[in-house]
């Protein structure tokens, strides 16, 4: 697949700065996750969502949850220790992290946020945006958190039945 992205991506010269081991793979012709997760040998429970939600105050920060999840506004809300928290519009995302929505990951964003991720993500291996349309990232959770110094908590509820 010919990229019109240059290589390598901010957030692979982020991820080198930061040590850690991430793979870059082309996504599928439908940009679908599942497909390209299941050749990495992980499931959809592994895909990571990553979000930019503004709070009281006017603070602007990443949100990761698991794919098969729902953002649980009123735990992140506590977990912040705020009153208010939405997300923020695709063109203010785009302008807060240079990434568009679909693509944005907090490696080799254009601000750098305070992350936000749910308890589920540690001890995985995942998959998120990669900041390009065209690939998807891999690495594991466990340093990818730290190295964000992301703080943990529940923030997260089930999906409602379909």
């Amino acid at each position: 697949m010919d990229s019109p992205d240059p290589r390598p991506l901010p957030a692979e010269r982020d991820a080198s700065a930061r040590g850690l081991d991430v793979v870059l793979v082309p996504r599928k012709d439908d940009g679908t996750f599942d497909d390209v997760a299941a050749a990495q040998g992980l499931s959809g429970d592994d895909g990571v969502k990553t979000m930019v939600a503004k709070v009281s105050g006017g603070t602007t920060v990443f949100v990761l949850i698991p794919g098969t999840r729902r953002l649980d506004w009123a735990k992140l809300r506590s977990l912040l220790a705020v009153n208010k928290a939405s997300l923020v519009k695709p063109e203010a995302a785009l302008d807060i992290t240079g990434y568009e929505s679909g693509t944005i990951t907090p490696l080799g964003s254009s601000s750098v946020l305070p992350v936000y991720a749910d308890e589920r993500i540690p001890g995985r291996r995942i998959g998120m945006g990669s900041g390009s349309r065209d690939y998807l990232l891999f690495t594991d959770a466990d340093p990818l958190l730290a190295s964000l110094g992301a703080t943990v908590g529940d923030i997260t509820s089930e999906l409602p039945e379909e």
